[in-house]
């Protein structure tokens, strides 16, 4: 009973990002604006997405994507700018765990052996991702020695 309320405590108060409940093309709408370099007008996304819908409905959709908290808008001249409120170091963060759940069922191993087997790469490549290995490896073993001093 006690770890069922701890659980419930833990996971009910983690706050959700308003990106978690998007539909397709909300999603799309906020990949467009991150590549417009997160500020952009309606034209503007409208012209990034696939199979773009009528200039009002982007609009509105954008009017939807603000009241749901994903993106704030500021005026300049004639035109709003949207920009979404997430940074995007954590949009980046989010999406990349959305993949690893869709894609490798939260293998981490899985994901990076993919990426790694399906793909070439030059000398210094592959020396920067042995740095990163090694370095990964040297913060997991002082994070093990700083659990045991505990």
């Amino acid at each position: 009973m006690r770890q069922l309320s701890q659980y419930k405590m833990r996971h009910m108060s983690q706050k959700r990002s308003p990106q978690e409940h998007l539909t397709r093309r909300e999603r799309e709408i906020v990949n467009a604006l991150f590549a417009l370099g997160n500020n952009a007008s309606a034209e503007d996304i409208r012209s990034r997405l696939t199979n773009p819908p009528g200039d009002s409905s982007v609009r509105v959709m954008l009017a939807r994507l603000e009241r749901k908290g994903v993106l704030k808008h500021e005026i300049d001249g004639l035109k709003y700018l949207y920009s979404v409120t997430t940074p995007p170091s954590v949009a980046k963060r989010n999406a990349l765990q959305q993949y690893l759940q869709t894609f490798f069922g939260g293998s981490l191993t899985s994901m990076m052996t993919a990426l790694v087997s399906e793909s070439s790469f030059s000398e210094e490549e592959l020396d920067t991702l042995k740095t990163e290995i090694e370095r990964a490896r040297k913060d997991a073993a002082a994070r093990a020695r700083e659990r045991k001093t505990r």
